[in-house]
């Protein structure tokens, strides 16, 4: 619930009372002599989704856009008209729950998007802990590294610019959002490459084998999906005044491991890497733009003015339609990368199911297979296994000349594909 004061320009007085009252608002006034071109100040209770409702009702008798209006929050409102005023809203079909007004939107936009220099030092560190965390391959320290992370008020300070038809609010959230990219992806590059030439990381570290890193380099359309819900929840998270901390946490995770990880393939020359995460986050950083955009609008925001509707409506689209051409362009890259793994793990599939075949024969009943592992190219988008490594528990003294050229022909019969096949031994023991 919200506590309302407003300043009642001179001669608005009656007309402002008289809204209220049809509103069935309970109100206090009292006299203002710091102005002359104020006569009162209002105070009143109202339920969180009424703000906006009751605010456009008194400036359309007279209610000055210039006139001082605070909105506070409220925690206990003791007054019997005010509970019917709220279980009114409550029933009513049209009411928006806890959705904001649309003053309190943009106010909270605002705050979101720190300042230049605190969003600057925010950002450097939260990427300097984040490519930590993946030369380290510690999931934990990744995930801390995205609390700090200040990226939640410039993405929605775009998209509320521009369903409010604020346009330094939505230069302001796009200029910082390429200033953060920019510098996450610096400050990682830089990080990365003073570990590297100070050896604090092994000399000749293979960062490709690193499962945090190596999960970024081929993205997919579940890439995708992370993006617009983080969106989506980011935008939800401001229009009904919850907490935005954790959902900050959810648009962190969509930009700041990818950026650091571009930075990681600049420093160690990996070209793949640095591309494959790059376009990651270009994805997500449109794909939340995007989903914030359409849930604000969808939501009912738009500009105070009711002429300025349709010039907004027009930046909407047209803003739309450019983030989404975008994105799918860049999904072209994601659907290459999906159906490359879909095709990669039939493949695992074709070689698991000629290891059975092979095995399951009565002369190798005494034969276990203990592992299997792959090989595959280091393309961008592609994700063959080049050469499969199986390896089998066999009794001691017994030997299978035949079973290497075996699986190698079966393998090859099942996938397709001429695969280079290892086949290791390891002599294993059972107790009688």
């Amino acid at each position: 619930m919200r506590l309302v004061q407003v300043t009642v320009p001179a001669g608005k007085r009656d007309a402002v009372l008289a809204a209220l009252e049809d509103e069935g608002i309970d109100y206090v006034v009292t006299d203002e002599t710091g102005s002359r071109e104020y006569t009162a100040v209002v105070h009143f209770p109202l339920p969180t989704e009424a703000v906006g409702d009751v605010l456009d009702s008194l400036r359309s008798v007279g209610l000055s856009e210039d006139a001082y209006t605070v909105v506070l929050n409220a925690e206990t409102v003791v007054s019997r008209q005010f509970d019917e005023l709220e279980e009114r809203y409550a029933r009513d079909e049209d009411s928006d729950g806890d959705r904001i007004a649309r003053e309190e939107l943009v106010a909270r936009a605002e705050d979101l998007a720190p300042s230049r220099g605190t969003y600057a030092v925010l950002t450097v560190v939260s990427t300097v802990i984040a490519t930590a965390g993946l030369l380290l391959d510690s999931p934990a320290t990744v995930v801390g590294s995205m609390v700090i992370a200040p990226l939640l008020g410039p993405a929605m300070s775009a998209s509320v610019g521009t369903v409010v038809d604020d346009d330094d609010l939505f230069l302001r959230g796009v200029q910082l959002q390429f200033v953060g990219i920019a510098l996450a992806v610096v400050g990682a590059a830089a990080f990365a490459f003073l570990v590297k030439y100070t050896h604090v990381v092994p000399p000749g570290l293979d960062v490709l084998s690193l499962s945090e890193v190596r999960e970024r380099l081929r993205p997919d359309f579940l890439s995708l999906v992370v993006a617009l819900g983080a969106g989506v929840a980011g935008v939800y998270s401001l229009m009904t005044g919850v907490s935005s901390a954790l959902v900050g946490v959810a648009i962190a995770v969509a930009l700041i491991p990818p950026a650091a990880t571009v930075g990681i393939g600049l420093a160690w020359g990996v070209p793949t890497l640095a591309v494959g995460s790059g376009i990651l986050v270009a994805v997500n950083v449109l794909s939340i733009n995007l989903a914030a955009l359409v849930v604000l609008w969808y939501s009912g925001y738009r500009p105070q003015k009711f002429f300025d509707v349709g010039e907004a409506r027009a930046a909407l689209v047209k803003r739309v339609a450019t983030l989404a051409v975008a994105i799918a362009v860049l999904s072209a890259f994601l659907g290459g990368v999906t159906f490359a793994s879909f095709e990669a793990a039939e493949t695992e599939q074709a070689v698991d199911r000629a290891i059975d075949d092979v095995t399951a024969q009565a002369e190798y009943a005494r034969v276990s297979l203990i592992d299997v592992q792959f090989q595959y190219e280091r393309g961008l988008v592609s994700r063959q296994p080049q050469s499969v490594v199986v390896t089998l528990g066999v009794p001691p003294g017994d030997e299978y000349p035949d079973l290497a050229g075996k699986l190698a022909t079966r393998i090859e019969v099942r996938t397709g594909q001429d695969l280079t096949v290892e086949v290791r031994y390891v002599q294993v023991e059972r107790a009688a």
